[in-house]
């Protein structure tokens, strides 16, 4: 669609939203192998490899597998150190995934919010919600830079590879900091870089929708976290993603690819665990 091929360095952020909005509806409806086979789902299907991005769910107590699309780039929520009564919040919950099995570690006792903008992700979330029987686990929609939550409610943050998506990404770390309980944390999956992304590349709203283009990089990433005043910052999992050049060549010549290869930059996938500080304020430095 036409709509895939703009360059998002020309679309302001409300574009950028409803161009991941509505791709992600439509990866609502896709199956787990098309959405594996691609860059989080966004549907330039590689043949050179199966899993791209997403981790293996199905060992982790609490895996369902109609709420596995086949997205995310870690298991943030298996390094996420979530206790029975735990309240717990899983920004960009999609189809429920890391919810239910978040809800596995929490118990009864405890309760999961899965926050998500986009209303055919929460049908289907909230529908193996009910299949599932669970009184505890609720999803609302919202935007993750302004989450439908009051100030120091969780426990635990989770999140699998939702904040490359977002324009502001200080603004969800300012959010994840005033919904954190005072001594809360949070453990995040996400993509992030090292080294220059390509214009061809950083310029395809495709490449965006699919985690890769909307990353930054990682030190910038880590010290937006340090700013916004957690501690104990701390990368629970690091991997390299290699996007296959059945993929890159829908964005870039032969040469462009084989210089990209031979060039220094890196895209990866960690999972970052952080701390907010026990005797913290309610939100983070600068936002009261």
């Amino acid at each position: 669609m036409q709509l895939y091929n703009e360059f998002y360095t020309m679309a302001t952020d409300e574009q950028m939203k409803e161009i991941v909005r509505q791709k992600y509806s439509e990866i609502a409806l896709q199956d787990k192998a098309t959405n594996e086979s691609s860059c989080c789902g966004s549907g330039c299907c590689s043949t050179e490899v199966y899993h791209i991005m997403s981790d293996d769910y199905t060992s982790l107590d609490g895996y369902n597998p109609d709420a596995d699309l086949g997205l995310g780039c870690g298991l943030p929520t298996q390094f996420a150190k979530i206790k029975k009564g735990d309240t717990v919040i899983d920004l960009g919950s999609g189809a429920g995934n890391d919810c239910f099995i978040a809800r596995q570690e929490t118990g009864e006792s405890g309760k999961v919010i899965g926050i998500d903008f986009t209303p055919a992700m929460l049908e289907k979330a909230r529908a193996n919600a009910d299949k599932l029987g669970f009184n505890n686990v609720e999803f609302r929609q919202g935007d993750i830079e302004k989450m439908p939550v009051t100030a120091n409610v969780a426990d635990v943050v989770v999140s699998n590879c939702v904040l490359n998506l977002v324009p502001n990404k200080d603004g969800v770390i300012k959010e994840i900091f005033r919904v954190l309980k005072p001594g809360g944390h949070f453990s995040i999956s996400d993509v992030v870089l090292q080294g220059t992304l390509p214009e061809s590349i950083r310029g395809a709203a495709e490449m965006y929708v699919g985690c890769v283009s909307g990353a930054i990089q990682k030190q910038g990433y880590l010290e937006l976290i340090e700013t916004n005043g957690f501690q104990n910052i701390t990368i629970q999992k690091e991997k390299v993603i290699n996007i296959p050049n059945d993929l890159l060549s829908n964005y870039m010549s032969k040469e462009e690819i084989d210089a990209f290869r031979a060039g220094d930059t890196g895209i990866y996938s960690i999972t970052v665990y952080a701390e907010k500080p026990a005797d913290a304020a309610c939100c983070a430095p600068g936002c009261c």
